[in-house]
């Protein structure tokens, strides 16, 4: 079992910046990939940015050198920079972590962000 517990969440006007973390912890070594996802009310959960073991990352386009996605393997925690913020990136965050060993999923329980003048 891998546990996240996800925080940094809030209110911010536009332009701001908001930064999210994601503490993983249980059996940390069956971590592949960590990424954040969101979810806009009426909207599919989409991929915001992942980072893989090895370090690569890949965004959505709607967050390209906006957003930075990081991950401190002595801490096993992954962080999401969010910057230039819009208020269409308003959502509920979700960190994921893809697992090996056997192939599986663990989600956080999400934090909201949202975006507002």
């Amino acid at each position: 079992q891998v546990q996240l517990v996800e925080s940094g969440g809030g209110l911010v006007q536009p332009g701001g910046s908001l930064r999210l973390s994601c503490a993983a912890s249980g059996n940390i070594f069956r971590i592949y990939t960590m990424g954040w996802y969101r979810q806009a009310p009426g909207k599919q959960r989409e991929l915001v940015a992942a980072v893989i073991r090895g370090g690569s990352t890949n965004y959505a386009d709607s967050v390209k050198g906006r957003f930075t996605i990081s991950r401190d393997t002595g801490e096993n925690t992954a962080y999401l920079q969010m910057n230039s913020l819009k208020p269409e990136d308003t959502a509920v965050y979700y960190c994921n972590a893809r697992l090996v060993a056997p192939i599986g999923d663990s989600w956080g329980q999400g934090t909201q962000v949202t975006v507002s003048s």
